[in-house]
């Protein structure tokens, strides 16, 4: 946690307090209290300290693990297994037990509870600015360790997914691959000439991304979904792919892995073609590796997000091909941002895009330009950078190779 921005940014607001009531599911929370809890508890900020409230059960594990100065459960407040305004009691007990009449609340916190809070005296005020993840945008260099040995189980889950498919054979190339219906096959089993084949099976999205899951699991990372997408499926891009894959077609592998220990996230895209792609998927590619690249070069402290979104838009507006930024409702070419903050969640500030601020030294972004066509399918290149000092670390140590 970086202390001496949580304070500044924290005691800038117009309350006495900044209250969280959520699991460790909400980035936000694991942050500031710096426990685990898989059940919502309570966390305030005030006067430059940071105080839990949790049930008996998380009682023991929270003061020894959380990053709190103090750590109190319900029992303290005569409460275990009470009703819902008995609960709503207690908060406001806890609360104002600590000098607190006013608190500020994240945009999404639940609203039973500040309404309950109002209702007891306690002037709840909605963080609209999400002070917190500002404050969590700025790493430390504890926690870009901690994305950069993410993003080494993730290099370690795409090498995983590339020989997958390097190693395919080609139904209907005679080599290994024969399509059903011919030389022994049957009718019944007939697979289409260009699908890859492993072990004489189909090589499915869903194979690959059982893959790239498993070898992370083995890396100490876990992903609940992953993109493994061909073809006109590539052209959407939040497809997660699904079905056989098939040769000389870009097929778009997005690995967004989260450490099993330390929580914090890393990302990667990369987009691989087995056998001979068409001429248009290799200039799109191409370009696109020269969008990246344009995209890097602009990322340094004091650039805005839109600079270098600029950037990458502009490699390929020249090449005549449409963007957001030249045509706000294409449903064809550079149709999204180009990049994001990543951290406790895969998607957090700052922003790469349109209207997007200032970097400062400490943000950890993706820059993932990318074409989008069904009628060619999609490609996208996907690095992970820290932003420094003197301009920016890449985190990314994975090759970029179309032809696998």
């Amino acid at each position: 946690m970086n202390r001496t921005r949580l304070d500044r940014l924290l005691g800038d607001l117009d309350t006495d307090g900044y209250l969280l009531d959520a699991s460790q599911n909400d980035a936000n929370q694991l942050y500031l209290s710096g426990f685990s809890g898989p059940d919502p508890f309570l966390t305030l900020y005030a006067d430059g300290a940071v105080h839990l409230l949790v049930s008996g059960l998380e009682y023991g594990r929270a003061r020894t693990e959380a990053a709190a100065d103090t750590v109190e459960r319900h029992a303290d407040y005569d409460y275990e297994y009470g009703g819902r305004e008995e609960r709503y009691d207690m908060y406001a007990r806890f609360v104002t037990d600590k000098g607190v009449r006013s608190v500020s609340v994240p945009p999404r916190g639940p609203v039973g509870t500040a309404d309950a809070l109002r209702e007891r005296g306690i002037d709840v005020v909605v963080d609209g600015d999400d002070a917190l993840g500002v404050v969590r945008a700025v790493k430390t260099a504890e926690e870009v360790d901690a994305i950069r040995e993410a993003q080494r189980a993730n290099e370690a889950a795409m090498r995983a997914a590339e020989s997958l498919l390097a190693e395919a054979d080609v139904a209907g190339d005679g080599n290994g691959g024969v399509p059903g219906g011919e030389a022994g096959g049957d009718a019944e089993n007939a697979v289409e000439p260009g699908t890859l084949l492993r072990d004489g099976e189909p090589l499915t999205s869903e194979r690959v991304a059982e893959e790239i899951e498993v070898t992370l699991l083995r890396h100490g990372c876990a992903l609940d979904e992953t993109i493994v997408a061909g073809g006109a499926q590539a052209a959407d891009p939040h497809d997660r792919g699904s079905g056989p894959l098939r040769a000389n077609e870009p097929i778009i592998v997005d690995v967004f892995p989260r450490s099993k220990a330390t929580r914090y996230h890393a990302d990667m895209t990369r987009t691989f073609c087995v056998g001979e792609p068409d001429p248009a998927a290799r200039e799109w590619y191409d370009l696109t590796e020269r969008a990246l690249e344009a995209a890097l070069d602009a990322v340094e402290p004091g650039a805005t997000g839109e600079a270098v979104h600029a950037a990458a838009c502009e490699v390929y507006e020249a090449a005549g091909e449409p963007t957001f930024r030249t045509d706000p409702e294409t449903e064809t070419g550079f149709i999204h941002s180009t990049g994001h903050g990543i951290g406790l969640d895969v998607h957090e500030s700052p922003r790469l895009a349109s209207g997007a601020g200032e970097l400062e030294p400490g943000h950890v972004v993706t820059v993932e330009p990318g074409l989008y066509d069904p009628a060619v399918g999609g490609v996208r290149l996907e690095d992970l950078v820290v932003v420094t000092e003197d301009g920016h670390e890449n985190l990314t140590e994975y090759p970029i190779e179309f032809v696998v």
